[in-house]
Formats: structure tokens, C-alpha cells, sequence
């Protein structure tokens, strides 16, 4: 955050009006510094990520470039002035040369801290998008089953937007709208914490009286839920777990918003609240790590050393483990009891973290 106190944290209507008030050829370079201006005592980053996502169809433009309206709008008139003839409108349209558009994007975020603690930050979750000609608005060779297979065409690849004809942008969109597409970190793990205790202490008479029946070589046994579970309404969420461990590991000289986006989602599902993020990698190893057969402990140490210095970022493996993809949680199993063993060393403070996390596992 710069010297400038903060006069307020963004808003969404305010943030899409700064998204809106520029040209597509400025875009790219002008989101932070216009984010700045429009939210004095914030300095803000900007990343984006490779994760290449569409939206459906919207538009409809003809052979010479026209544009003809809304993707959905121009097949139902057409359709209608067709009485319904799924064959002639396939016929009509599968060599006239017309085409749909549709925007394309990758996600992005901006960042900006509020303060020194790890959680002190604001993170706008956003989409960086190009609206592309991306085909023919029926399928050349094959006729549709039903108006339905019109609206979301699966005929057309979508592998690059390099291979489709680009109309505009790029233009930055807010996203997340379930809670999620601006956040203060700190506010957000308060709540993501008072949610779950919330619901916990609400299910607390059933679990009272809920009995576990255990069958073993000598017969039966009945324990009560909460006799075998006596830490359950101490848990803390793994969202909370993800920064404590940051904060008391060695990755905590770093900002942990240099190497990690999180999309969040905050939101209600059959009345019941659901709050959450799954961390997002911005830097990742060139190679998964997995635990192959055979390989010691000492080796490893010596792959996960490699990542740290990969990535830049001291224990950068173990936070890329919780994320489940990059680093396989066999690994930290295997140097945990590793350490227990006494044939490994790590810091203190993130063998700590390392052997409470196998203690009690937390996986996104």
C-alpha cells in the first residue's frame, strides 16, 4: 500500500466503471494505474494465468462482416420464419459463410496490500477477455438433433484464440460473482472461521446424541460421535490452515500474492452458506514430483530443493503440495517421517508446519 491512506476499498460497481473506461489498445497497461487513481492509497499488481475459458455465443455476423444481433435472438426468429425446420435453416446457413462470435478470456488478478500481515490484501478476481469469430453457426456436416445443440455449438475448436479471427478487445471483465470477485483476504478468513464454527455449534444436539457402532473381534462397541472426534468443534478451515502455515513457515518473507491467486467462492446452496478458495499457483515447477518407487528420502529432499529454487520461494513445494497437483502428498508423508526418523532436516519452523500438516492433513 502507498503513504496515501486509503479513502475506501473498491466496490464492484466502482471497479467496473474503471474497467470500462478505457480503450481495448490501452487495456493491458492501463488497468493498475487506473485502479490506483480510482482508489487512492492502493498500489496495485496485476497477474494473469493461463486457464483459457468462453463464454457462449452473443453474436452473429454475416459473410460480408455485418453484424446481425444476439447469437440466440437471430436462430429463434430464423427458426421461426422457418416454421421450425431444423433442416432448412441447416441447409439455409451451412455454406452462406455466417458466423457467431464469442468472447474468450484467461483469468487475471489484481492485488494490492493493505498492510504487513499475510492476509493484509485486496484481490480483485477478473477475466481478460478478446471477442473472436469463432465459427460457422451450424454445423457444415453434421444437422442438429434439436434447436438446442444450435445455442452451444461444439463444433469449433477452442483450443487457441490464436486460431480465431479476433473482432475486439481486450477487455477486462469483474468475475467471481459468487462473493468472490473482490475480497479483503483478512475480512474473508474471519468470516470463512466464524462460518464454520457457526455451523458446527448448529449441528452440536444431533452430533450429541449421534452413537458409532464398532465392530471388532470381541463384539460390538457403541461411542458417541463426539468421543470419537473430541477436537471437532476446534477445527480450523484449511483456507485458514494455508495462511497460518505461510505466516510461520519460511515462505513468509515473501508476500504470499507474488505466488498465489485464489479463487474464491462465497455463496448460498440449499440454505446453507458455502465459503472457500482453492489457491491458484502464479509460478510453477516445469515437472510434476511424485513418489516413485525406490527413491529415498534424501532425493526427495533434493527434488524438493529444486522446486524451492525454481519458483523462488523457500518451502514453495509443501504449499504447491496442499494444491494436490504439482507436488503429490505422498511426498510430504515421506519426508515427514523422514524427519521423525531423524534422517532428514528441514528448518524448524517448516518441520513444524510439515508435521502438523501430516498429523492432520489439508488438501485443496
Amino acid at each position: 500500500m502507498s503513504e496515501e491512506k486509503p479513502v475506501r476499498l473498491p466496490d464492484p460497481a466502482s471497479v467496473e466503471t474503471v474497467l470500462a473506461s478505457w480503450e481495448a489498445q490501452s487495456a493491458d497497461t492501463e488497468l493498475a494505474p487506473a485502479l490506483n487513481k480510482a482508489f487512492p492509497g492502493f498500489a496495485f499488481t496485476v497477474v494473469t494465468i493461463d486457464d483459457p475459458y468462453w463464454c457462449n455465443p452473443h453474436a452473429v455476423v454475416a459473410a460480408d462482416g455485418t453484424r446481425c444481433g444476439d447469437h440466440r435472438a437471430w436462430i429463434e426468429r430464423g427458426l421461426a420464419e422457418l416454421n421450425g425446420d431444423l433442416t432448412a435453416f441447416w441447409n439455409w446457413h451451412r455454406a452462406d459463410g455466417t458466423k457467431f462470435s464469442e468472447w474468450r478470456g484467461t483469468s487475471a488478478f489484481a492485488f494490492a496490500p493493505t498492510g504487513s500481515g499475510v492476509a493484509d490484501f485486496v484481490q480483485l478476481s477478473l477475466g481478460r477477455e478478446i471477442e473472436v469469430l469463432a465459427g460457422p453457426v451450424v454445423d457444415p456436416d453434421y444437422r442438429p438433433y434439436n434447436a438446442d445443440q444450435l445455442f452451444e455449438p461444439t463444433w469449433v475448436s477452442r483450443d487457441s484464440a490464436a486460431e480465431a479471427q479476433p473482432l475486439a478487445g481486450p477487455v477486462y471483465r469483474l468475475r467471481g460473482r459468487a462473493g468472490g470477485g473482490i475480497v479483503h483476504m483478512r475480512s474473508f478468513l474471519a468470516r470463512r472461521a466464524r462460518i464454520d464454527k457457526e455451523q458446527r455449534e448448529a449441528s452440536r444436539p444431533e452430533l450429541e446424541n449421534r452413537i458409532i457402532r464398532e465392530v471388532g473381534p470381541h463384539g460390538t462397541r457403541d461411542t458417541t460421535f463426539l468421543d470419537a472426534n473430541p477436537d471437532w468443534f476446534d477445527f480450523v478451515p484449511r483456507e485458514n490452515r494455508f495462511f497460518a502455515d505461510w505466516e510461520r513457515s519460511s515462505a513468509c518473507a515473501h508476500r504470499i500474492f507474488d505466488h498465489w491467486a485464489f479463487d474464491i467462492r462465497d455463496l448460498e446452496d440449499r440454505r446453507r452458506r458455502e465459503i472457500g478458495f482453492i489457491p491458484r499457483p502464479l509460478k510453477m515447477p516445469a515437472e510434476r514430483l511424485l513418489v516413485d518407487e525406490g527413491v529415498s528420502v534424501h532425493r526427495l529432499m533434493e527434488r524438493t530443493e529444486a522446486i524451492d529454487a525454481e519458483v523462488g520461494l523457500p518451502f514453495a513445494w509443501f504449499f504447491l503440495m496442499t494444491h494436490g497437483h504439482w507436488v503429490d502428498p505422498d511426498v510430504g508423508h515421506t519426508i515427514a517421517d523422514g524427519l521423525r526418523a531423524g534422517r532428514v532436516r528441514l528448518p524448524d519452523r517448516d518441520a513444524a508446519v510439515l508435521l502438523a500438516w501430516a498429523d492432520k492433513k489439508y488438501l485443496f
